[in-house]
């Protein structure tokens, strides 16, 4: 989809969106510019994020930071039901308070690859009660709605944060799997190299393993390429990049890409705008395959 109009922005603070539907959709992995929680309901889904693979049960909440590539695998003869926040990290981290750190389940997230906690039936309870009384607020007129919206909505993130940090740790007393090693290997290596030379074959020279046996492993524990993989992250970079005031020539080579029409080509066909429009825009937005996933 490249059509401005598909894309999801996020110009507040936070939103919230309950979701139920049965659709025959099939997602790419994507990423976002803000900040990203998903409880799940109900449904046959399975989840991929940064080379983790989840398949959902109901009360799982995922935490997924910006710019952390993601998609879901949906069953669509099955309704699936969830709730997906959108959260503007500048709004977290304004709200920093030394050991209140609200922001501090999507770094841990992001830093341990655990992305995935289970609620319990007393936590989901007041999650969805606190969900709840934000909506209310937003539909209100009366004096201080908005004071109270956010900070109804700060408790939902102390609450999230509380069992994020709670969660059962027994699973990562578990062996770890040889290829899942291997594949969080070769993301770190990816991600500290997106400037350099990342073809196949460097690769699979890099790691002295079969460039074939390492795509295909690839696949099966991401649910990507590792082509668009790199893809995904170099427009990230990119995107931080060009926010600095980096000329687009600079941008073009700093994040990987070389060839000048292959990046706008790349960027026009994940973002549905070219990187001079972007340039001017002051949104954080999805790349417009997400449909709040």
């Amino acid at each position: 989809m490249n059509s401005n109009k598909n894309k999801g922005y996020l110009n507040e603070d936070f939103k919230i969106f309950s979701l139920n539907d049965k659709r025959d959709i099939q997602f790419e992995y994507h990423h976002h510019d803000f900040d990203k929680i998903i409880i799940f309901l109900d449904g046959d889904v399975n989840y991929f994020i940064e080379g983790r693979h989840y398949k959902l049960k109901p009360n799982d909440v995922l935490f997924i930071s910006s710019n952390e590539i993601h998609k879901p695998e949906i069953n669509p003869q099955v309704n699936y039901s969830r709730i997906a926040i959108w959260v503007n990290s500048e709004f977290t981290h304004l709200h920093y308070e030394n050991s209140s750190d609200i922001h501090a389940c999507f770094d841990s997230a992001s830093k341990e690859k655990q992305y995935l906690i289970s609620l319990d039936e007393y936590r989901m309870n007041l999650v969805k009660s606190l969900i709840e009384k934000i909506r209310i607020e937003e539909n209100s007129s009366k004096l201080g709605a908005d004071l109270m919206r956010d900070a109804l909505f700060i408790s939902l993130m102390v609450s999230l944060n509380r069992a994020y940090f709670d969660k059962d740790t027994s699973e990562n007393l578990k062996p770890e799997d040889k290829n899942e090693v291997l594949i969080d290997e070769l993301i770190k290596y990816i991600e500290s190299n997106l400037s350099k030379d990342l073809s196949i074959d460097r690769l699979s020279a890099e790691f002295y393993i079969s460039k074939y046996y390492l795509m295909r492993k690839f696949k099966e524990y991401t649910g990507t390429s590792i082509h668009n993989y790199i893809v995904q992250k170099r427009l990230i970079i990119s995107k931080k990049f060009i926010r600095k005031g980096y000329m687009m020539s600079e941008v073009c080579t700093v994040s990987g890409f070389h060839d000048y029409s292959s990046f706008v080509r790349a960027f026009k066909k994940n973002y549905g705008i070219s990187p001079t429009e972007y340039k001017n825009e002051n949104l954080l937005f999805d790349d417009g395959m997400s449909e709040h996933e």
